[in-house]
């Protein structure tokens, strides 16, 4: 399982370091109820792709946020909704349809960390909702990137 890992963590690694410099792509860990690698890969100045790789129960999440601060707030501290789909695989295959509702900060220095809620539909296996997936993550920030700009 560790080596699966480490295989799929380097491959998406080569993969996204082909992506133009203003891109400011973050990876890291999340912590909480699934353990997951974290990547965000902005697509502008507020959608961004969000990825998880789940290690306790190998799975894989893509959810698309829109991002966006409050106008008083201070400048690092951004919020965010999203829609994705999940997929576990192992002794059963499960096929989720999650959001993603969370808080983040990102410091001066190429640090993000924050929380966030991924309750989910669960498709397969007599269509129940999820809950339970709260986490907490640390992300380290690629490149000087894009800029989060406040709408007003």
């Amino acid at each position: 399982m560790k080596t699966r890992s480490i295989i799929i963590l380097m491959g998406l690694f080569f993969a996204f370091s082909s992506v133009k410099a203003q891109s400011n792509w973050e990876a890291g860990m999340r912590f909480g109820d699934n353990i997951a690698i974290d990547l965000t890969i902005p697509l502008g100045l507020s959608p961004r792709l969000h990825t998880a790789i789940y290690l306790d129960r190998f799975g894989i999440g893509g959810y698309f946020d829109w991002m966006f601060s409050l106008s008083e707030g201070p400048s690092g501290l951004k919020f965010y909704p999203g829609v994705g789909p999940e997929f576990f695989f192992g002794n059963n295959f499960d096929f989720h349809i999650a959001g993603d509702f969370g808080a983040e900060y990102s410091f001066k220095f190429p640090l993000t960390v924050g929380i966030d809620w991924r309750p989910a539909f669960v498709v397969t296996n007599n269509f129940n909702f999820k809950s339970n997936n709260w986490g907490m993550f640390a992300r380290f920030r690629f490149g000087k990137g894009v800029k989060f700009v406040k709408v007003d």
